[in-house]
């Protein structure tokens, strides 16, 4: 566990040095920065139609360059984001995601935007990990214990009939990045309720499998079990 901990904050420290190296960086700096992605194929795939698809990211690797690079290989791309407190460090955040090309759809304009952007053939980034308080979510297990998670990702994708990419820039021993591309099952058994937490699972699933195998690149600084149902047993309770 002090392991894990101790390298999961030498990971912060670095993510927040290249979001800093991000804001100067140019499009080649950043293309540069990655090897050849994994399952590349799966977003071309999801694209092909020109109706748009989801992206879903977790809080996992670094997910600021993972969008950024998205958008650097010319992947049409809408980041759906919530305001950050100060509005400092909001601004900053902002320019540094839209320098390169990736649009920023703040949570409040989503319902709005999601669908137009669809339309228009692009993906939607949503990084889906975080049940934020006010946000659509479900409760799904993550690693066992129930945790609130969003669920806009499977309801656009269920009400389009859209395929979903689970996209991770991880992190490789020489401290340069590679994209992961991981395809969601969505499901269509015909229940809405039932297909939309089914498929929060699958890509709940995909992300825990991701953090399975590289535990310190997950964030952990978030309580992730913060927020579950009334009645979760106390065995299953935020640890």
């Amino acid at each position: 566990v002090r392991q894990v901990a101790r390298a999961s904050y030498r990971a912060l420290g670095r993510i927040a040095m290249e979001i800093i190296w991000l804001s100067r960086a140019t499009k080649q700096d950043l293309l540069d920065y990655f090897d050849a992605p994994v399952g590349w194929e799966h977003v071309e795939a999801a694209l092909a139609s020109g109706n748009g698809a989801i992206i879903v990211m977790g809080h996992f690797g670094n997910w600021e360059l993972g969008a950024a690079y998205l958008a650097a290989r010319g992947v049409p791309t809408d980041a759906v984001a919530m305001h950050m407190a100060n509005p400092l460090s909001d601004g900053f955040i902002t320019r540094t995601r839209t320098r390169l090309g990736l649009h920023v759809v703040f949570d409040e304009q989503a319902v709005r935007r999601i669908p137009k952007a669809l339309k228009e053939g692009r993906a939607i980034v949503l990084v889906s990990d975080q049940g934020a308080k006010g946000l659509a979510a479900t409760y799904v297990p993550f690693f066992g214990r129930p945790a609130k998670t969003p669920r806009g990702a499977a309801v656009f994708a269920r009400r389009y009939d859209l395929p979903i990419v689970f996209v991770a820039a991880v992190r490789q021993p020489d401290n340069r990045y590679r994209l992961h591309a991981t395809p969601v099952p969505v499901a269509s058994a015909g229940d809405k309720e039932r297909d939309v937490e089914e498929t929060v699972r699958n890509y709940t699933r995909v992300i825990e499998d991701y953090v399975k195998q590289y535990p310190e690149q997950y964030f952990w600084q978030h309580r992730r079990w913060k927020r579950q149902p009334p009645d979760t047993p106390p065995h299953l309770r935020e640890p």
